[in-house]
């Protein structure tokens, strides 16, 4: 399961994103450690190891509800190439 681990001082929360068997306590021994996430930033920062989720969701990793929405959030556009050389 790849899910968010919290981290930080009573009232301000950061959060590391793990994969941690399903069974284990929120903030039990993880597997391994994908990403961090900072809600308290003006925009929230995400830094995220796409390669890495993508790895373990081909083994069958399931993310949590939020983990997903910030997967798509932190989704690079990919930039758009012209045509024209000018």
């Amino acid at each position: 399961m790849i899910r968010l681990s919290r981290m930080g001082a009573r009232k301000q929360p950061q959060y590391r994103i793990v994969v941690i068997e399903k069974e284990r306590a929120r903030n039990g021994r993880p597997v391994e450690v994908i990403g961090t996430y900072n809600p308290r930033t003006n925009p929230a920062r995400i830094e995220l190891k796409r390669e890495r989720v993508d790895y373990w969701v081909s083994k069958g990793a399931q993310l949590s509800d939020r983990v997903s929405k910030l997967v798509l959030k932190s989704a690079a556009p990919v930039p758009a190439t012209s045509g024209s050389a000018a």
